[in-house]
């Protein structure tokens, strides 16, 4: 991006925030406002809505409720940053070279047998972002919270910054954050300062806007919210939950979520507005577990790439109901297009437009879907995981999805499993060798994408490795 877009765009900040800052007009619009709420590392089960009977998520449900719920959503990768490119790009992991945070040698290298594929660390500006596409057809743009990306979110079609950089994760949510760039306010928990100042935004914008909502929460550190303490510290575990500090800080998103609620209904715009519920990966495994899914953050088993998954937008969508197409955040980038009237012709989209199956036009998509990681992630406890092998979350690896079925494919030793989702969901029965019709089909599948996609493919033998 050339400096002088870069002038451009800092001189159209300022112009909106002259133009939109006084409070005395209702907001006029034609297209719907778009909201997507990116929670980090939030499990499948750490809702209510999906099962939850530890965490208390009160105004998330309500705002499930109020839509259409996926339970098969994915997101695209298995950690924050590849996710977080994945949704922005609306491309799979090869197309953009994001596969994880900063190295793609982590773990010791006596234990990585293959040289894993070098990874990228900032979004290259070549690809057109959803943010930009919103922001050339009119809208007015806001991140808050963690972006990942880059060093400044402004320089990818925002129009506003609310503590978003390179940073994956807060030094601390109490003041000072140290990493986070964000002015002071009343609050001083970070999440709620971020709400405190998306609140503030929604006040002040009058034309259509897109609001990419990303606390930091919940991921690390685990900083209780100590007033919210004492209400799980008397709770009794559930199905690998129960670690009340963690539930503090899932119950104070919950709260924040609430305020944005009713900060829209308050400017009488909630119903004009499409609203997307997901998370960035699956949840952290040991800090909290989602049965019967395997595994967690940084596997591809399912407990590492499914999590909670909703749509919410008035006289589109129906309430109260649910889907069980499988989907990812790949598919937000074409649908939010889709209901803003925006044509998407020209743009190289992996995803695919959900529209006819949130209208209950469709049930199903039919199509595979895919995750590629060449690279290597260490293990974080050896003790008590439910990976592939105690040393890595993830090895250099790929994945399909096509109907029920799922294939991993594992390149240090062209390992194949198998398993049949809609009969093991937590995926203990590997089917590849008593199905091995099955599994060619999906490896076919796995290879033409590969080309497809011009996918790295790591070959080359590490000299540190000891067998």
């Amino acid at each position: 991006m050339s400096n002088l877009y870069k002038i451009a765009r800092m001189i159209s900040v300022v112009f909106m925030l002259l133009l939109y800052g006084s409070c005395d007009k209702k907001q006029d619009f034609t297209v719907p406002n778009i909201i997507i709420i990116n929670v980090d590392d939030l499990g499948w089960k750490d809702v209510g809505f999906m099962g939850s009977e530890y965490y208390e998520t009160p105004n998330i449900d309500y705002l499930s409720g109020l839509g259409m719920v996926f339970t098969n959503g994915y997101a695209a990768a298995s950690n924050c940053a590849p996710s977080r490119a994945c949704l922005m790009t609306g491309q799979w992991t090869p197309r953009h070279g994001i596969y994880t945070v900063s190295p793609s040698t982590r773990g010791k290298s006596e234990n990585r047998k293959l040289i894993p594929t070098e990874n990228t660390h900032t979004l290259s500006n070549d690809h057109t972002i959803l943010p930009e596409v919103l922001h050339d057809n009119g809208y007015v743009n806001c991140h808050a919270g963690k972006w990942h990306l880059s060093d400044n979110p402004l320089e990818y079609g925002f129009d506003i910054n609310i503590g978003g950089g390179h940073n994956g994760m807060p030094k601390s949510y109490e003041p000072p954050y140290q990493n986070v760039n964000i002015e002071k306010g009343n609050n001083t928990y970070l999440t709620d300062l971020i709400m405190e100042k998306t609140l503030s935004f929604i006040d002040s914008v009058r034309k259509p806007f897109f609001l990419n909502y990303s606390p930091y929460a919940v991921h690390v550190p685990i900083m209780p919210v100590n007033s919210l303490l004492p209400k799980y510290e008397k709770k009794a575990p559930w199905n690998g939950q129960g670690n009340p500090e963690y539930a503090s800080m899932v119950d104070n998103l919950d709260r924040n979520i609430g305020l944005l609620i009713d900060k829209l209904k308050e400017k009488q715009i909630f119903d004009n507005t499409l609203i997307v519920f997901t998370s960035d990966n699956g949840g952290l495994y040991g800090l909290t577990k989602q049965k019967p899914l395997r595994a967690g953050k940084g596997s591809y088993y399912e407990g590492g790439i499914r999590g909670p998954f909703f749509f919410v937008f008035k006289d589109k969508i129906k309430a109260n109901t649910k889907s069980d197409a499988p989907i990812t955040n790949l598919d937000i980038f074409p649908t939010v297009l889709e209901y803003a009237g925006i044509n998407n012709s020209n743009l190289s989209l992996d995803g695919d437009n959900l529209s006819l199956v949130l209208e209950g036009k469709a049930e199903l998509l039919e199509r595979p879907l895919f995750w590629h990681f060449p690279i290597y992630l260490e293990a974080y406890n050896r003790s008590d995981n439910e990976n592939r092998d105690p040393l890595f979350r993830t090895r250099p690896g790929s994945v399909i999805r096509k109907g029920n079925w799922k294939l991993h494919y594992y390149f240090e030793d062209h390992g194949i499993e198998l398993y049949n989702l809609s009969e093991d969901i937590g995926e203990r029965n590997n089917l590849a060798k008593a199905n091995p019709k099955k599994a060619e089909e999906l490896l076919m599948d796995l290879k033409d994408w590969w080309k497809d996609t011009n996918a790295p493919l790591p070959n080359k033998l590490n000299p540190e490795y000891l067998e």
